[in-house]
């Protein structure tokens, strides 16, 4: 896993993100390291808690769509909803649906698909300079992928962000309940270990179960159906920016990600 640090500490598998240099954005190789890495934590009967960090300045700067093989020669709607529906929409739900507790450690920058890492997690731990937004409205794009946004701000923050493309603070985060706790910089990973360290403690099936229990309770709402359908939704921007006037939007995202990754 060349993207992808791994270790396992007293019954915490320990995922770190670790493409500093690029402000961790979310390669295709990265993202099958990162799926990896989630499936060997979830298979392991050690592993107990599972921690999501980015080592570098930011969480992630979210999808570079500059790797994960040839593109064919003409992009389609059909070949980008493939690739997205395994890599993103896919992913993204295993991910929130691993029979373990997860935590996610945010410093930084968390931008749009930056969220489809930090939103699967059951518990957020935020640096106090950690920023998170969905500015894909630029490009044409309703929101990203997985479209946590309603579920995880509410409705009308949540088309607060999306409407302005503003990121939104750690604190103000957690004051609708998306992030669990805000900390220093300093202290983001020993406070993520910490947790996750208390959390270990607690018997592993009754664990299971209540994560079940929530996520459950999250589906019979309408959580899953949403997800689901708000991907399509989230298509019809490809195919809006596929066409001749739409076109030159598809690389706003790259050009605003490549100047975070030079700060």
């Amino acid at each position: 896993m060349d993207h992808i640090l791994y270790e396992v500490e007293d019954r915490v598998a320990v995922i770190s993100l670790n493409r500093p240099e690029a402000a961790n954005a979310q390669s295709m190789e990265l993202l099958d390291d990162l799926d990896a890495a989630w499936s060997k934590a979830a298979a392991d009967d050690e592993v107990r808690v599972i921690v999501l960090r980015g080592n570098g300045r930011h969480f992630s700067a979210g999808h570079d769509m500059k790797g994960g093989g040839p593109a064919p020669d003409k992009l389609t709607l059909e070949y980008i909803y493939g690739i997205e529906a395994r890599r993103y929409l896919e992913y993204s739900l295993r991910w929130r649906n691993v029979p373990k507790p997860s935590i996610a450690a945010v410093q930084g920058k968390c931008i749009a698909g930056g969220l489809m890492l930090c939103w699967p997690c059951d518990l957020i731990v935020a640096a106090d300079n950690a920023q998170f937004s969905d500015p894909v409205v630029h490009m044409g794009i309703g929101g990203v992928e997985y479209h946590g946004h309603t579920w995880e701000l509410g409705p009308r923050k949540a088309k607060e962000i999306l409407f302005t493309g503003r990121a939104i603070t750690a604190d103000e985060a957690e004051k609708v309940g998306m992030v669990n706790r805000v900390v220093p910089l300093d202290q983001l990973d020993d406070a993520a270990m910490e947790l996750a360290a208390q959390i270990a403690r607690m018997h592993p099936f009754a664990l299971r179960q209540a994560k079940r229990a929530v996520n459950q309770t999250q589906d019979v709402q309408g959580f899953y159906a949403a997800i689901q359908s708000v991907f399509d939704i989230h298509q019809t921007g490809h195919g809006n920016a596929l066409s001749d006037s739409g076109l030159p939007v598809l690389m706003q995202l790259d050009g605003m990600k490549d100047k975070l990754k030079s700060q």
